[in-house]
């Protein structure tokens, strides 16, 4: 008896009861089409804004299902640099975040390009610079060897541990990817949107990689989605709601996996994942709108260069307090010119001191509400 689907003799022909998706899909495809149409209604600037928005919380989500924690702004600036986006002073950033980021603008914004092992294994080799993950070294930019033994994915502390998924040899790898790239290629007329859920659960199956095959699935899914949409522009993370519903999205992959090729209810679930992401990108929306109300009213304030690039980062959800300290830090002044900065702005009524006083003093945004949420 077969413990996975990948060990099934009618593998990959999986199923679908297309009664019990087509009101699921129509409902998404519905809240798709609105949000791209309220998109397209905002102008090209705001557009770009929740662009950059968007994908930089797709980046930093997809990496803390993984338990990896990125920096938000040298997320945000690697990704503005790569588009030719002007967003002020860039943070500098590392080979591991312009890593992470080329794979994801790779894919969606060469969204009609074919995927190709070779474009895979650049993928990967993104993602691990260095060869390793964590201390360990991995094959990089080529299907894995099995070299310490069969791929598991557990869970548990050492010695109890609980074993939920098992990938199929690396032998039989060259023969499962060329089965998963052909069917990814041709246009066989699955709507795109069921296709990209398809995807995601086949390439977590298949599991070709030492490492990083989550992330590399839902660029997979971003891709598909991005080419259903016909635009390299993102304005939800489909990653976020993931990871507000990692569990969820665990126990549906692994019940896949183990089930009997009927993946109803996997497609099911990332139906309603992606219409409840359809549904969070207001939250962006209503940020860019509240940032371009914000300038709108400061355009004629008096403010430099450093204040400028402060009230962006606040604006943009800075993560923390903001102390004198970390302005002098992040501006690269003196801390008597950061107190400056902070007071001026305290005067233009754009931020205000926090309650504590002393060596914890503090400062926010007068308005809390222009700022994305962190």
């Amino acid at each position: 008896m077969a413990n996975y689907i990948h060990e099934r003799e009618d593998r990959p022909r999986f199923r679908l009861n297309q009664e019990r998706l087509a009101g699921r899909l129509a409902a998404v495809r519905h809240l798709q089409g609105f949000l791209i149409g309220r998109m397209e209604g905002i102008g090209f600037v705001l557009r770009e804004e929740a662009t950059l928005q968007s994908l930089t919380e797709e980046i930093i989500k997809s990496n803390e299902i993984e338990g990896e924690h990125l920096d938000r702004n040298k997320v945000r600036s690697s990704i503005a640099r790569r588009l030719g986006m002007d967003i002020g002073a860039l943070t500098p950033s590392d080979r591991n975040v312009d890593g992470v980021v080329e794979m994801m603008l790779d894919a969606t914004q060469k969204f009609g390009e074919p995927l190709t092992d070779e474009r895979l294994f650049g993928w990967h080799s993104a993602l691990f610079p260095s060869g390793r993950s964590g201390m360990v070294k991995i094959a990089v930019g080529a299907w894995r060897k099995d070299v310490g033994g069969p791929i598991q994915v557990v869970s548990g502390p050492a010695g109890r541990e609980k074993v939920h998924y098992e990938a199929p040899a690396a032998a039989r790898l060259d023969k499962e990817m060329r089965v998963f790239l052909r069917w990814y290629n041709d246009d066989d007329g699955t709507d795109l949107v069921l296709k990209a859920g398809i995807a995601h659960l086949w390439f977590a199956t298949i599991h070709p990689f030492d490492d990083g095959n989550g992330r590399i699935a839902r660029a997979l899914t971003d891709l598909l989605l991005a080419r259903s949409e016909r635009s390299p522009q993102r304005f939800y993370s489909m990653s976020s709601q993931i990871r507000d519903e990692r569990s969820d999205y665990y126990k549906h992959l692994e019940a896949a996996q183990k089930g009997d090729l009927d993946i109803t209810p996997w497609i099911d679930w990332f139906l309603g994942c992606l219409g409840r992401a359809f549904e969070g990108a207001e939250a962006v929306l209503a940020a860019v709108m509240a940032k371009a109300r914000f300038w709108e009213r400061h355009r004629a304030t008096p403010l430099n260069g450093r204040q400028r690039m402060m009230v962006n980062r606040l604006l943009d959800g800075f993560e923390g307090k903001l102390t004198t300290s970390k302005w002098a830090k992040i501006a690269k002044c003196s801390p008597d010119t950061a107190l400056r900065d902070i007071e001026g702005l305290i005067q233009e009524k754009i931020l205000t001191k926090d309650a504590a006083g002393g060596r914890s003093t503090s400062y926010a945004l007068a308005d809390a509400s222009a700022t994305f949420p962190a």
